[in-house]
């Protein structure tokens, strides 16, 4: 394992103050970077086991906060005005601000996402395919549109605010993704692609991971078995482990 570093690390992005932290290899150099993003009312934090398993694997890693995405965030901006395409934005600033750290290896850059994080982190490769060499989603939550498409049987029912596991949503986050149909956005991005989900997840059933993995052309699926949304020790070590052998060093090995 290699000497690693970290520190606290903010990106601004026009009138968005968007903060993480950073970890990299105390070796000299650019390296190859993942950029890490949280799920539903996550933050950086949930994220340091991996930042601390890649930095020492000689991979820069950068988890940070969504603007608004959580209770916990550090980030400028409020919960009310964040959406999946807002958090998709913040995404596409980190990326673009990382292909410019001198110590980053620009043509290596990887995306890595959890649930509502691995749903935007999906969508923002859609829009950088010349910068993101591969993407590692850990049970991406695509089925958050169809879901919320059930809750409110017409716009109209859509309240100004809406309190759910532990956030309080403005009525956008709702409104515009009414007419949003994950499936028909993804599958654009042809560079490798791991999924990695628990074969007992509830909240983003295997069957999701399943209809996504088909839209990809260097598409892996990995089913960790007894896993469920949230991996336990032993199932973050195998889905790090993927991610690393997988595809990171063979697209830095290529």
């Amino acid at each position: 394992m290699q000497a690693i570093r970290t520190e606290e690390w903010t990106v601004q992005a026009h009138e968005k103050r968007i903060y993480g932290r950073i970890w990299y290899p105390a070796a000299a150099g650019k390296h190859p970077a993942v950029i890490l993003s949280h799920g539903y009312n996550g933050n950086h934090a949930g994220f340091e086991r991996e930042c601390r398993f890649f930095a020492q694997n000689g991979v820069t890693a950068y988890s940070f906060d969504f603007c608004g995405g959580s209770v916990a965030s550090k980030s400028s901006g409020v919960s009310t005005d964040m959406t999946l395409f807002t958090e998709k934005e913040d995404l596409l600033a980190v990326v673009d601000a990382a292909v410019q750290w001198d110590f980053v290896d620009a043509g290596a850059i990887f995306l890595l996402g959890g649930s509502q994080g691995g749903l935007v982190t999906a969508l923002a490769a859609e829009e950088r395919k010349e910068q993101v060499r591969g993407m590692i989603l850990y049970y991406p939550a695509f089925n958050i549109p169809d879901d919320w498409r059930h809750r409110f049987d017409g716009a109209g029912e859509i309240p100004a605010e809406y309190p759910f596991w532990g956030l309080t949503l403005g009525r956008n986050f709702f409104a515009s993704m009414r007419d949003f149909v994950s499936f028909d956005h993804i599958g654009g991005f042809e560079r490798p692609v791991l999924i990695v989900q628990g074969d007992r997840d509830e909240i983003v059933p295997p069957t999701v991971a399943q209809r996504a993995i088909k839209k990809y052309k260097q598409g892996k699926l990995l089913i960790l078995s007894g896993e469920g949304h949230g991996f336990s020790a032993q199932g973050a070590a195998q889905a790090m482990e993927a991610a690393l052998q997988r595809v990171i060093l063979p697209c830095v090995h290529s």
